[in-house]
């Protein structure tokens, strides 16, 4: 997919591994995969600060290429988001940072084969 083609937006900061707010208050939810709790009874705060620190390295205070899904039940838009040709999902998941969310692995092409 190229960014060319997409819409674009400026992520202003992201909670965790696989959400963030976008510079116009869009929260988005990173489709495909699934990151470590921070709260909560499956928390595991250690790697999900890591997971969240790595996205935010990654996107934060950046324009990034922008696919919109659909919405969650929590009310944000699932989303593909890419630096360039680099797909911020994909990139989560080779550094080790998250695991494909195969529930909803339908919903990117990239996991295909995996």
């Amino acid at each position: 997919m190229l960014f060319g083609s997409l819409a674009s937006v400026v992520i202003a900061t992201c909670y965790d591994g696989d959400t963030c707010t976008t510079t116009t208050g869009e929260r988005v939810r990173l489709a495909c995969i699934d990151t470590p709790e921070l709260v909560g009874m499956r928390a595991e705060p250690v790697p999900a600060r890591a997971a969240r620190d790595h996205l935010r390295s990654l996107v934060v205070g950046k324009k990034v290429g922008i696919r919109r899904i659909t919405k969650d039940r929590y009310g944000r838009t699932v989303v593909e988001l890419f630096l360039g040709t680099t797909n911020v999902q994909q990139e989560m998941v080779v550094s080790g940072h998250a695991e494909i969310y195969w529930r909803y692995q339908d919903q990117c092409s990239w996991t295909e084969g995996r």
